[in-house]
């Protein structure tokens, strides 16, 4: 290869290992990178609508539970609908009250799953960032 005043120049790279995303190697060269918006960005209707299940959630709870439980159970739910709705869900949050039902109200907790695993949920989980996005299907599977 010969440079414009017509001296030999050689390029030479070598890459190896995990490796991703792009790459150039020489001289005069012009990189861009454009990023659209995620189209799974959480909308206004998106949080009515998940709200909308956590009401629908904190009224079967409040008619299942028996008295003795019902107070902590609808708090569950409270906690439910604050960790989901923060700006990075708390996963620890949802697999505890999930637990919690499981252990003191099971006639709900199919409920609580599905809510959990809910595609509004998800999209939440989703636009809080991959890593959140793996823990997330770590701990509740890859729904």
């Amino acid at each position: 290869m010969s440079n414009e005043k017509g001296r030999r120049t050689d390029t030479r790279a070598t890459i190896s290992g995990p490796v991703s995303g792009q790459v150039a190697v020489g001289s005069g060269i012009t990189q861009t990178q454009s990023v659209a918006p995620a189209s799974s960005a959480v909308s206004e209707e998106d949080v009515r609508a998940l709200r909308q299940l956590i009401r629908d959630l904190e009224a079967r709870v409040a008619a299942e539970a028996p008295p003795e439980t019902r107070a902590a159970a609808l708090e569950r739910v409270k906690e439910l609908e604050e960790a989901v709705t923060a700006e990075v869900p708390d996963l620890t949050t949802l697999e505890y009250v999930r637990q919690w039902f499981g252990k003191h109200l099971p006639t709900v907790v199919g409920s609580v799953t599905a809510l959990v695993i809910h595609p509004l949920v998800g999209k939440i989980v989703g636009a809080a960032g991959d890593t959140v996005v793996e823990e997330f299907r770590r701990r509740f599977g890859s729904t």
